[in-house]
């Protein structure tokens, strides 16, 4: 009866297994298919939005990226803290920089359980080469050319622009750069590595679950904080005639043990660079994680006043605001605000740093420059406000860029897969917090929302947020380049 019993089983499962499958096919398939048709829908909407725009039969545009590189070591998080043996903690802490495995453990807990980025300075040189040591065997690592300025010419390149890029590099370094960027710089013999935590959503370390994908970031670099580069690259410029400057990288300065001084001659020397530029081109200043509030007051004073554009991400937008109201600086915001909180942080930062603008004009400074464009990107969705009659152009569908390399840079594919995608944005969405404020739905056939306010535009597109993360290191830097691309 037994041996029966398998006979049948055998016969008659694979007609049961089948009997199952369509069986659940038909409680979902109403709900998965409406949901994949809607994906389908924004994703073939938001390509032809960024097509709209296309560089065929146009010179390349030509962009100059400064300051430094690196090379990336990318490696999961949890793994290798649990490798070392890294003591678990129940004190989430911030902190400026570190200095021994405890204050990683503080620092790692407060940014990893709300899946915020960060990058801190390491100043213990043999913790992080025993953490880059463990690194190096341990399953799953890559290396990867790192740095804001060196991933954004990659992607400027890629998308059609010819670069000049600022930063000393080794040989290995330029030899994979793409044949369009052209190094400004001096020869090193070994690049400086930083150490890439990366984490998906819902990882866990001890008592922690990460709420969203992110990465932490250590290092212990003592080439890129001096902008090295940045004399060689000026000479360079005058050559070069660049359509666009873009400046990033500058968090490497950021709780760095300079002589007392030298920070701020860096500081002057770059504002002298961005200020003699022909003011026919764009500079767009790239922001980062920082947390010295020294530093962000040098980025105000030197930095920020000569830029027309301003790129950065959830946790950066609300920081730089705080500082421009005279507050502390914010080092954890809300990892999934809002739009409408967002836009109306936008539109604040907009108002007061133009209003700078006009102040330090009306005293007869004449170098200071009106903030015209600002990008903030977010794991849900992309807004840009550009400043109606300025130089920026093609605002729609340099959203809609952006938002599609979001998803093309974390899956690590060109080819988006709406299958490994989701939408996290509301179905509509306040343009302000505002009691009254209009509300604009997702159209899913014109998913890219865009009106007009006071003397500028605002657009608003909703992100395809990749569900099978390949790499979260390095996405601002590509969406803010792909976003430009279209714009110069």
């Amino acid at each position: 009866m037994e041996g029966g019993g398998r006979v049948s089983w055998i016969k008659y499962g694979p007609l049961v297994s089948l009997f199952v499958v369509l069986l659940a096919l038909w409680f979902r398939s109403p709900q998965r298919a409406e949901l994949d048709d809607r994906l389908d829908t924004v994703l073939s909407s938001l390509l032809r939005a960024e097509r709209k725009v296309g560089m065929n039969n146009v010179a390349r545009p030509k962009v100059a990226v400064g300051f430094g590189g690196c090379v990336d070591l990318i490696v999961d998080g949890v793994s290798l803290l649990n490798k070392i043996g890294l003591p678990l903690t129940d004190q989430p802490l911030h902190h400026n920089y570190i200095e021994n495995e405890v204050q990683l453990a503080q620092s790692f807990a407060y940014f990893f359980a709300p899946g915020a980025a960060a990058e801190r300075f390491m100043l213990n040189d043999t913790l992080f080469n025993e953490l880059v040591e463990a690194s190096r065997d341990l399953p799953g690592n890559r290396w990867a050319v790192g740095g804001n300025a060196p991933v954004m010419a990659g992607r400027m390149a890629t998308e059609g622009c010819d670069v000049l890029l600022g930063g000393s590099f080794s040989p290995d370094f330029t030899d994979v750069l793409s044949q369009h960027i052209t190094v400004a710089g001096n020869v090193v013999e070994e690049p400086d590595i930083h150490l890439i935590l990366e984490y998906p959503s819902g990882a866990k370390w001890g008592q922690y679950s990460s709420r969203r994908a992110n990465r932490y970031i250590i290092h212990s670099d003592d080439h890129n904080p001096y902008l090295d580069s940045m004399e060689e690259f000026a000479q360079k410029l005058e050559d070069f005639k660049p359509d666009l400057l873009v400046v990033g990288g500058l968090q490497m300065m950021d709780n760095f043990p300079f002589n007392f001084g030298e920070r701020e001659a860096l500081f002057s020397r770059l504002a002298e660079l961005l200020s003699s530029s022909s003011p026919q081109i764009g500079v767009h200043f790239e922001m980062a994680s920082f947390v010295e509030e020294s530093i962000m007051e040098d980025l105000l004073h030197y930095v920020i006043p000569h830029a027309d554009s301003l790129g950065m991400n959830e946790q950066e937008l609300p920081n730089l605001l705080s500082l421009l109201k005279g507050s502390n600086i914010t080092v954890l915001s809300d990892p999934n605000p809002r739009v409408a909180t967002v836009l109306d942080q936008m539109r604040e930062v907009y108002r007061i740093l133009n209003q700078r603008y006009k102040d330090a004009s009306a005293e007869g400074d004449s170098k200071v420059k009106p903030l015209t464009r600002l990008h903030v990107h977010t794991l849900a969705f992309q807004a840009m406000i550009v400043t109606r009659g300025s130089q920026w152009k093609n605002t729609m569908s340099a959203t809609a860029k952006a938002s599609l390399t979001a998803n093309r840079h974390v899956c690590g594919s060109n080819d988006i897969d709406p299958s490994k995608a989701r939408l996290i944005m509301d179905d509509s969405f306040s343009v302000s917090r505002q009691e009254g404020s209009q509300r604009i739905p997702l159209q899913e056939t014109r998913p890219v929302s865009c009106w007009n306010e006071e003397d500028y535009e605002i657009c608003v597109a909703p992100v395809l947020v990749c569900t099978e993360v390949y790499q979260t290191a390095g996405g601002g830097d590509n969406i803010s380049a792909a976003g430009l691309v279209l714009q110069i």
